[in-house]
């Protein structure tokens, strides 16, 4: 078994809903919003989702466009968490400062469908949770 990704997340209750994430070197905070009882501290963790997703598409788009010998200039990946009535769904645009061909733009298309973590998000991955 592979290990691909690891988190370590520490809420004190001390500033109620904020959270510390440990994820390798990397330190960063989460929270919620005020309208949520948070104090704004930090993304919140749904924002914390779309982030990997957009960075993942953004890294994958850029690796197979290097492959490619393709340039892209900035990409920008924009994502938006939405919820109706029980219904969620999530809207992802991606812009390019670099004039890239339909056909390009299409395989961009194609490969931003297959990102690990679209992937990942679209099959619904199992939790095995324990309390210790």
């Amino acid at each position: 078994m592979e290990l691909i990704g690891h988190a370590v997340v520490t809420g004190s209750g001390e500033r109620n809903y904020v959270q510390r994430i440990h994820a390798g070197k990397h330190e960063l905070s989460a929270d919620e919003m005020p309208s949520h009882g948070g104090a704004d501290a930090g993304p919140t963790p749904f924002s914390l989702v779309l982030a990997g997703l957009g960075a993942c598409t953004s890294i994958t788009l850029r690796m197979y466009a290097q492959r490619k010998g393709w340039e892209l200039g900035t990409v920008n990946v924009h994502l938006k968490l939405l919820r109706e009535d029980k219904a969620v769904h999530i809207e992802r645009k991606i812009a390019f400062d670099t004039a890239l061909t339909d056909e390009q733009r299409g395989r961009l298309a194609e490969i931003a469908e297959k990102t690990p973590v679209t992937l990942l998000v679209k099959q619904g991955t199992p939790i095995q949770t324990s309390l210790e």
